[in-house]
């Protein structure tokens, strides 16, 4: 069972950069960052909720909102997009049923553009709640989804 947001607020509460601890561990706990928990945030940290708002989502790991049990994120750096990540976004989102940025019905996936994730020796990358899948071709996909139970 998820923890209660303010219970993991407070566990980094006198931390220095606290707020950012507290974020990856919301993160962690629930997949994103629920929209309540900012505001916790902010009171806890003893800031604004513009400059909590502002934490949450300058930093692109952090998602502020509900999103899929499992994220799907695609490099759309130049070596990934030269070997054909175009052709596999193509493939996720006809196996999925969504676009880039949209989480399914079910809320089982959630499709994302990422930056480089350091694996430019085999490309495309993706990543599946951050364990990467090299040298993925659209008719790799299918077998790559069935693997999230």
């Amino acid at each position: 069972m998820k923890s209660d947001y303010t219970e993991i607020i407070a566990a980094y509460k006198e931390k220095p950069g606290g707020i950012i601890e507290a974020y990856h561990a919301l993160q962690r706990a629930y997949n994103y960052i629920p929209e309540e928990a900012v505001a916790s945030a902010a009171q806890a940290f003893g800031m604004s909720k513009a400059e909590a708002w502002g934490v949450a989502t300058f930093y692109s790991y952090f998602k502020v909102g509900e999103r899929g049990r499992y994220i799907i994120r695609i490099c759309e750096s130049a070596p990934c997009h030269i070997a054909g990540a175009d052709k596999v976004v193509a493939a996720l989102e006809k196996h999925l049923g969504i676009k880039m940025g949209e989480t399914t019905p079910d809320g089982k996936f959630t499709l994302e553009f990422t930056e480089c994730v350091g694996q430019c020796q085999a490309t495309p990358v993706i990543t599946i709640n951050c364990k990467p899948y090299e040298d993925v071709t659209p008719e790799g996909v299918g077998e790559i989804l069935a693997k999230c139970q």
